[in-house]
């Protein structure tokens, strides 16, 4: 099944369903992550701070996938601010890999845009340790500030994102950017007992989470569940097979 996938410049595409892997670390991530690329998931997102690179190294290693098949993220720590090339290189050194596909700034530094490190990050991909750069946790104000000091802008900004916290204006204005918009945490403060979750999840013979995850990628908007059951792992990747009503979509939008 083909995935849907959003460009992130320089003809690299990255899956809008992705695997996240916050609150799994050490080993208690090797098995989801097997677990998730053996379902079909091809975009594994991590962080420095997660304490999993090197299990999830090893999980790609073991299961077979080919490394060019896998879109890999890793985030630096907003505290290693200053110790930029030395931190990428620890985790490519632990995933097991010569190039990650994306990099971010995990949050900003002592709250700040902070320039000099963003320059740190345009190196390391010019000198092809990542693919693509963006960050996680930053406001439009931040990226704006980025790309006045630099000329270069964030292909990518992870936040958190859900039904209740769907903002068009802010989508809009990271569009108007050209950054992707990547939301994680999908299903926290959503209510899944919300009733249209479960009138819509009827229609189509699937489960409110679901829902909301098709209703993130039938809005472009990157999506990285976590889950350590295998069977969640499966279900959360069984999104790509149906598809939302343009009346569905607007009562979910509605909810916010």
């Amino acid at each position: 099944m083909t995935q849907p996938t959003v460009s992130v410049g320089a003809g690299l595409d990255m899956p809008l369903l992705g695997f996240g892997t916050w609150q799994l670390p050490g080993t208690q991530a090797y098995e989801p992550v097997r677990v998730a690329l053996e379902t079909g998931y091809r975009h594994i997102d991590t962080a420095t701070m997660y304490r999993n690179e090197s299990e999830i190294g090893r999980a790609l290693r073991e299961s077979g996938v080919p490394r060019d098949e896998v879109f890999l993220t890793t985030k630096l720590p907003a505290e290693q601010a200053g110790r930029e090339r030395a931190t990428i290189e620890a985790s490519l050194k632990a995933l097991g890999v010569d190039q990650v596909d994306m990099w971010l700034v995990h949050w900003p530094p002592h709250g700040t845009a902070r320039p000099q490190t963003w320059r740190e990050l345009i190196t390391a991909r010019e000198d092809g340790l990542t693919r693509a750069i963006g960050v996680s946790n930053y406001s439009v104000a931040q990226i704006d500030e980025l790309t006045k000091a630099t000329g270069v802008t964030p292909v990518v900004n992870q936040i958190p994102y859900s039904p209740a916290l769907h903002d068009p204006q802010l989508l809009a204005e990271h569009r108007e950017r050209g950054v992707v918009l990547e939301g994680y945490s999908p299903f926290r403060r959503s209510d899944l007992r919300e009733a249209v979750f479960a009138e819509v999840g009827a229609a189509h013979g699937v489960m409110p989470t679901q829902v909301i995850l098709r209703w993130h990628i039938q809005h472009e908007i990157v999506v990285i569940p976590k889950s350590a059951t295998p069977e969640r792992v499966r279900e959360n990747f069984d999104v790509l097979g149906f598809e939302l009503t343009g009346e569905e979509m607007a009562r979910i939008d509605a909810l916010r």
